[in-house]
């Protein structure tokens, strides 16, 4: 068995259908993302400071997103498809505080604003089973055959 090397996704169907986001990334791709600079490794906090710029005295942003076309430089991959975060232990309290649509029962019109900039459809209610956080299951072997 290969591993994928770098820069290369490897992301499993049944991921892609629990978490919508790991195959969109429109908001990495579509908003500036400022907080404050304390939040960098640098003010004791976690986002690498290398990935930043200042936006002024007490705020920074994400690299990438605060020209055009707007990209955060720790989005890996493509909008749409396939997509990672290569520091989502790490990110920003913005981006924690990001919910797609549907995740806690209630829209989020910015999340569908941003998934329709790269024509991608809002998502639905339903998508997200709160009550339920286990992966899902692999099917049953077809004992039929044998």
């Amino acid at each position: 068995m290969t591993l994928p090397g770098p820069g290369v996704l490897a992301v499993h169907p049944s991921a892609l259908a629990a978490n919508p986001c790991l195959a969109c990334g429109a908001c990495c791709a579509f908003f500036r993302v400022s907080f404050h600079w304390m939040e960098t490794d640098a003010g004791g906090g976690t986002v690498p400071t290398g990935l930043a710029e200042p936006v002024d005295l007490h705020r920074v942003a994400m690299r990438g997103t605060t020209c055009s076309p707007v990209r955060c430089n720790a989005l890996e991959g493509e909008v749409g498809t396939s997509v990672r975060c290569t520091i989502h232990p790490l990110r920003p309290s913005v981006c924690r505080a990001f919910q797609p649509a549907w995740e806690n029962g209630e829209p989020n019109p910015d999340c569908d604003r941003a998934r329709a900039q790269f024509g991608l459809p809002p998502l639905a209610p339903g998508w997200h089973q709160p009550d339920d956080d286990s992966p899902p299951e692999a099917p049953a072997p077809d004992r039929r055959a044998a």
